[in-house]
């Protein structure tokens, strides 16, 4: 009876095997569905993202992410003429991704969800820069001051050292376009506890008191006047490759396609350590007209 007994639990063995393996196999399938789920999503709304955006863009026009009173603070580390933009990767990069997104825009969710890592490897092996830039359009459209409250937050997530992993951490949760979650701060404190060491004192604060808001304003009606379409706007190298390029679909192979024929015959740049928190925001004075973002 022994040997029967211990074929039965052999035969169970095995078949708790099989269904283990059956359901990784399952798991490992779901991925994938999901990935492509994502991605033929980012590709259906591609083709409607020129129209949203134009109307995105002149509905938001008349707005400047709510004009803030008070001084003019821009975050940390920041560049560009008027810094306006956060960057990331090699500064001697040959080439550079200039971003333009709003934290409560669903096809800028899409973008990042589905091109970040394709970005971060370019950045990574010193082939791109990338120039952050934050609009506040979708306030202006849906109501609610989700898209300023959340660029202040990543503002001051940036005076920590800590902007691009707070920036992921945003659109991997970001609410409903017409859910204003993000208007609130505790929300936005909430999802700093995803970033290691971020939750600080000096982040609650900076976040509670608006800190950044006049900035943020800025960088909107920067935004306004650059003549751009809506958001995501997508530029390497000063041309625009969102929703597409020459007719060709932006994609995680076409960007790095177009990164190396941009740098072919070029050195790669060059990462440094990122540079450690500032204890204060530094002092941006106001620019009468912002200029177009270049990279």
């Amino acid at each position: 009876m022994r040997g029967v007994s211990d074929n039965n639990q052999e035969r169970q063995g095995t078949a708790r095997e099989r269904l283990q393996r059956e359901r990784e196999r399952e798991k490992a399938r779901e991925k994938r569905r999901r990935t492509l789920i994502v991605s033929a999503a980012v590709v259906a709304v591609l083709g409607l993202a020129a129209v949203v955006g134009v109307i995105a863009a002149t509905a938001g026009s008349g707005k400047d992410g709510g004009s803030q009173a008070g001084p003019l603070l821009a975050p940390s580390g920041v560049e560009g003429k008027d810094q306006l933009s956060f960057p990331a990767g090699a500064s001697d990069a040959p080439s550079t991704l200039t971003v333009w997104e709003d934290f409560r825009c669903p096809v800028c969710a899409q973008f990042e969800n589905v091109m970040r890592d394709s970005i971060q490897e370019l950045e990574k092996s010193g082939q791109l820069k990338v120039e952050y830039n934050l609009a506040t359009i979708i306030d202006g459209n849906m109501g609610g001051t989700g898209s300023l409250r959340a660029a202040n937050a990543a503002a001051c997530a940036q005076d920590a050292g800590k902007f691009s992993e707070y920036h992921d951490v945003l659109f991997r949760n970001q609410p409903q376009e017409a859910d204003d979650a993000f208007g609130k701060n505790s929300r936005l404190i909430e999802l700093a506890g995803k970033v290691e060491g971020l939750d600080t004192p000096a982040f609650r604060s900076c976040v509670q008191d608006g800190a950044h808001d006049s900035w943020v304003a800025k960088s909107n009606k920067a935004f306004a006047e650059g003549g751009f379409r809506g958001t995501p706007t997508v530029l390497l190298n000063g041309e625009s490759i969102f929703p597409d390029k020459a007719g060709l679909q932006i994609s995680a192979a076409n960007l790095e396609k177009w990164v190396a024929e941009a740098n072919k015959g070029k050195r790669p740049g060059t990462l440094t350590p990122t540079p450690s928190a500032s204890a204060t925001p530094s002092t941006g004075s106001p620019s009468a007209t912002p200029a177009a973002t270049t990279p």
